[in-house]
């Protein structure tokens, strides 16, 4: 009879537990029905504000993959502004500090174990979004010199001259100087040569001037200039700078060598001498000492 009523007791506040719980429900309808349509809505919001970023604001991103991950960040957080807004609704106070606090301690910890991984990813974000840096541009950094191939959210790849690729964590390339040829398309570049010390220097300096200026184009605000620039074991040394169309290593070289050669070739026929280093090796006072060593023996 004891365990009887014991029974019917626990049916008795089962029973009641479940009418106060529907009771609540039919009480918090109209809210719950509110929550769900603030989630639809901000599903189909999010759904339009990734379009139209993807489609306008990220059009300065070169990298389709970036597009993609900033695209679905984007609509992750309009969905989460929609998720909270909908617990506001519900009036679940408790719940939403309960999500937000274990949501920054998840976070913090997260961040910890990805601290490097993050940073690349930071880091290919800023070099997506930077103007100074686009795919196919001849970049230098670290001794290295190549075209950007490849901006991911993990490393910036670049194909050297002989074709073979550098890969570069976006960290390192981030916090580190490069230099970009593209930026500029015009570029000033050096040639050095040396000159006999019987050779007349003012019509050295003349010749070469206007060899420069007829074989290069010199545009406004740019100049063809020349310096001597010290007495050599052999020669008077100059170096001559000009301006040439430049927006990768190859055509530093080309116009380099176009210059050797107008120079040498006019020197040639001016008689002009490039002098190149003697050295005089004097063996007549050892020979000597040998000579009067083996009339002494004799």
């Amino acid at each position: 009879m004891k365990n009887k009523f014991s029974v019917e007791d626990a049916i008795s506040k089962l029973w009641d537990k479940l009418d106060g719980w529907m009771e609540a429900i039919i009480l918090k309808l109209p809210n719950l029905i509110m929550a769900i349509l603030i989630m639809i809505l901000f599903y189909f919001i999010a759904k339009v504000v990734k379009k139209v970023f993807k489609k306008y604001l990220l059009k300065s991103i070169n990298q389709k993959s970036i597009q993609v991950i900033v695209s679905k960040i984007i609509f992750l957080i309009v969905i989460l502004v929609g998720f909270f807004i909908a617990l506001g609704v519900l009036e679940l106070n408790k719940v939403l500090t309960s999500i937000l606090a274990g949501a920054g301690v998840i976070g913090l910890a997260i961040g910890l174990a990805l601290q490097g991984t993050l940073s690349n990813t930071f880091g290919g974000l800023i070099l997506s979004f930077m103007p100074k840096i686009k795919i196919n541009d001849y970049i230098e950094t670290d001794s290295v010199k190549g075209f950007v191939s490849e901006i991911s959210l993990r490393n910036i790849v670049l194909r050297r001259p002989d074709n073979n690729y550098v890969i570069i964590p976006n960290s390192k390339f981030v916090d580190n100087a490069f230099t970009n040829y593209s930026l500029s398309p015009r570029s000033r570049i050096s040639v050095s040569c040396g000159i006999g010390y019987e050779s007349n220097l003012q019509e050295v300096e003349d010749l070469v001037i206007r060899i420069i200026s007829e074989n290069f184009e010199q545009k406004e605000g740019e100049k063809v200039e020349f310096f001597f620039t010290e007495f050599g074991d052999s020669s008077i040394n100059f170096i001559t700078r000009f301006w040439i169309d430049m927006v990768k290593s190859k055509e530093k070289y080309e116009e380099t060598h176009k210059a050797i050669k107008l120079i040498k070739s006019n020197f040639d026929k001016q008689g002009i001498n490039i002098p190149f280093p003697i050295r005089t090796l004097d063996f007549s006072k050892n020979t000597m000492q040998i000579k009067n060593n083996n009339k002494e023996e004799k």
